[in-house]
């Protein structure tokens, strides 16, 4: 399977670009900003996109997520729950300086247990609401990878103070959910390196105890 990482927008927020190599299908998560630059790379590998999914709803992963539907005509998946922040772009805009983005119309809800597919690839989802309500991390078994939004990152977990933010559910979803996971699975950030479960085992600092 093809994987780009684009940091994009001035959050620079990890955009995801999943590519079967086999059927040329694409899913793209988190396109926050720049979608001339997601397209791009769509096009360089000859990839058509068949699912846009947003692990939440704040506005450095969702903001481009209506262009980019309007590019591809590919559905937007987002969990219900992060509703509410959607409704709430504009202000979003107004605390970081940006222009308020086109809202998304959300045409599928991805629930906790709900399985995508990219050709043959089974994809999971992965309810880790904690960061945001509505917070979802996506497992690909065959690639051993997590694409974890913004709920873990190397060396730290996602910030909890903002609307829909809850410090204990963040770290109940992390050891639940993420920490479950083989410890060579790769882990995917929202922002910044990608790391693996094994190692945040091992010195995420917020982690230890769980």
């Amino acid at each position: 399977m093809l994987h780009e990482i684009i940091p994009v927008g001035p959050l620079q927020c990890n955009c995801s670009i999943f590519g079967d190599e086999a059927t040329r299908q694409a899913m793209v998560v988190d396109p926050g900003d720049e979608i001339d630059r997601i397209l791009a790379v769509l096009e360089r590998h000859a990839l058509t996109v068949t699912s846009i999914v947003v692990t939440h709803a704040h506005i450095d992963h969702i903001g481009g997520a209506q262009k980019l539907k309007a590019a591809t005509g590919a559905p937007v998946y987002m969990n219900l729950a992060d509703e509410e922040l959607v409704k709430h772009l504009d202000a979003q805009a107004a605390w970081l300086g940006l222009r308020t983005p086109e809202r998304p119309a959300i045409d599928v809800p991805a629930r906790d247990g709900d399985v995508l597919r990219l050709g043959e690839a089974v994809i999971d989802v992965l309810h880790t609401p904690g960061h945001t309500q509505g917070s979802i991390s996506l497992w690909i078994p065959s690639e051993r990878k997590v694409v974890a939004g913004d709920t873990l990152f190397r060396d730290s977990i996602g910030r909890t103070d903002l609307p829909g933010g809850d410090g204990r559910q963040i770290l109940r979803s992390i050891r639940e959910k993420l920490l479950a996971l083989p410890e060579d699975a790769q882990v995917v950030p929202g922002h910044g390196e990608s790391t693996s479960i094994g190692r945040e085992k091992q010195f995420n600092y917020f982690l230890q105890g769980l």
